[in-house]
C-alpha cells in the first residue's frame, strides 16, 4: 500500500489524546503560537514541544517563525493518508450493507 508509513505515522499521531487535542486546537485557532498552546492547558511547556515536533514531524502541522516565536497551523493534506484509507473502507462497507439490506428484504 503506497503511503503505508505515512498513514502509520498520523495514526500514530492520533492515537495520542494530548496530541490530537493540540492539533484540534490548532485547527480551531486557525494558526496559534506555541506559547498560547501552553497557556491554560494542563501541559507543560517541555511536553508541548514535543507533541509539536511529533505532529510536524508526521506532516501534521507547519510552523511559521515570527523572530522568536513559533506559530502552528495545521498542513493542507496532513490527514490525506488517513483520509484515503477510510474511503476505501467506506466504500467497502458501503457494499457490505447495501448486501445485508437486500438479503434482508428477500427474507421479508
Amino acid at each position: 500500500m503506497p503511503g503505508a508509513a505515512q498513514l502509520t505515522s498520523v495514526v500514530k499521531m492520533l492515537a495520542d489524546p494530548t496530541r490530537r487535542a493540540v492539533l484540534e486546537r490548532i485547527a480551531r485557532e486557525g494558526e496559534i503560537a506555541a506559547t498560547s498552546l501552553v497557556k491554560g492547558s494542563r501541559v507543560s511547556q517541555p511536553a508541548v514541544s514535543q507533541h509539536l515536533r511529533a505532529l510536524r514531524d508526521a506532516g501534521l502541522v507547519m510552523e511559521r517563525r515570527e523572530g522568536r516565536h513559533i506559530h502552528y497551523r495545521v498542513a493542507p493534506g496532513g490527514l490525506d493518508p488517513l483520509i484515503n484509507w477510510l474511503g476505501h473502507y467506506r466504500t467497502f462497507w458501503h457494499q457490505r450493507f447495501e448486501n445485508l439490506e437486500r438479503l434482508l428484504k428477500e427474507d421479508e
